[in-house]
């Protein structure tokens, strides 16, 4: 049949071959016979065309997952492709027949079923083939434009996906959320800043921020907010040469009074001198003063001293200290904020140490002081210092992760100071 022109006479005979019981019912007329095939026609003229013109029935591809998809597609090319090499020896009159007959067939197909089930390969079929065929003969498709332009689309971003990462910062390191909460137990007096400072001394970089937020997931409350210091312009100008002085009293487990003499400087928050006695009068204390400007040497930076108008500052101790070229200056009656920095280390001392001991005698108050003091002033941050300790300049390297901590237990687990393993 392939030299001959197909025409609908053509088709009516070939279907009279295939169905001679309904050409005989018809009984030679040519009316009821064009009739009986039309209403056979919408499913049966499709196969009856392809087989007669060389055709093999269409088969939709079969591919279900990622693997098979690109071997159905495969299969659909090469098999479109065989039919086009047989499409090239037909004549033109021929093909644009078999067009207008398809096109019927699909105009009758589209009104009797419903949307058609197309597979993942018949999808990337149609289209790859949209995009070599202009727009406007895509009416023949069973999709509209849109839909090939859709399919298009997925195919494109399901070949440029990338892996997908969340934005915001990088979550924190679960060893650093342990020790974050680890010391929070352990010090349930340390606030944010106490803690980042802590942090730092290992070689942790955190933010009092997160730490905060760390907490709070932990359900561990915020510590109480401290009391800012007062007396501040003087102190800020002049803080570089300037001691402060004053004393405190401690009650022994036998209700023996103690009383405890210290200076700390107001640049470095460093603790210089301290000394203890129970019969603090002007001859002890001067002659503290004098151990003080011994231990400081010649070279000390000190032009100024804070105290207040205690009566135990008598008997020279204002004498030794202007002769060694320290000025003196008395602090106002019944103002101790005029004297801050030493108030406020009289808190801390009771807070991390004195409040949580009973003390035996002064031999004993000695030893907690040293201990305390040399913690003080080599391992406790300070805030007014960066988070650092008064005799710590230089900064800890990061250390990397995960932190591996070490701890020391002074006063018998009373204080903690934690580095990093080596």
């Amino acid at each position: 049949m392939s030299g001959t022109e197909f025409t609908p006479h053509t088709a009516v005979t070939l279907w009279d071959r295939e169905h001679p019981d309904a050409a005989r019912a018809a009984d030679g007329d040519d009316v009821r016979r064009e009739d009986a095939f039309r209403a056979e026609r919408p499913r049966r003229v499709q196969k009856l065309v392809r087989v007669r013109l060389g055709y093999g029935r269409c088969s939709r591809g079969v591919g279900v997952g990622e693997g098979r998809l690109l071997w159905s597609f495969a299969y659909l090319a090469v098999r479109n492709l065989f039919a086009l090499v047989l499409l090239v020896g037909r004549s033109r009159r021929s093909k644009e027949l078999e067009i207008l007959v398809l096109r019927h067939e699909l105009a009758v197909l589209r009104r009797q079923s419903s949307r058609p089930r197309l597979t993942r390969a018949d999808r990337a079929f149609l289209a790859a083939l949209s995009r070599s065929l202009p727009r406007a003969v895509w009416a023949s498709f069973l999709v509209t434009p849109d839909t090939l332009l859709r399919w298009h689309r997925r195919l494109v971003a399901r070949r440029w996906t990338y892996p997908c990462t969340r934005p915001g910062r990088p979550p924190l390191d679960p060893s650093v959320v342990t020790l974050i909460r680890r010391l929070a137990k352990e010090n349930p007096r340390w606030g944010y800043r106490r803690i980042v400072g802590e942090l730092k001394g290992l070689g942790v970089a955190v933010s009092a921020t997160t730490v905060r937020s760390v907490l709070l997931e932990a359900g561990v409350p915020p510590a109480p907010d401290r009391g800012g210091l007062s007396w501040r312009v003087f102190l800020r100008q002049q803080a570089a040469t300037t001691l402060a002085c004053d004393f405190l009293t401690v009650e022994t487990a036998f209700l023996q009074r103690i009383y405890v003499l210290f200076f700390i400087s107001l640049a470095t928050r460093r603790i210089e001198y301290v000394a203890c006695t129970s019969n603090p009068d002007g001859a002890w204390t001067a002659q503290q003063a004098r151990n003080l400007m011994m231990q400081l040497g010649d070279d000390q930076p000190f032009r100024l001293l804070i105290h207040d108008r205690d009566s135990k500052f008598g008997g020279g101790f204002d004498e030794v200290l202007r002769s060694e070229g320290v000025r003196v200056i008395r602090t106002p009656v019944r103002a101790p904020n005029a004297n801050a920095y030493a108030e406020r280390w009289v808190r801390t001392l009771r807070e991390d140490c004195l409040d949580r001991l009973l003390i035996v005698g002064r031999r004993h108050l000695e030893r907690v002081l040293r201990v305390y003091v040399a913690h003080y002033n080599e391992h406790r941050p300070h805030r007014a210092l960066g988070l650092a300790p008064p005799d710590r300049s230089a900064s800890v390297p990061p250390s990397p992760l995960p932190v591996r901590v070490e701890r020391r237990d002074l006063l018998g687990g009373l204080l903690h100071e934690y580095r990093a393993a080596a």
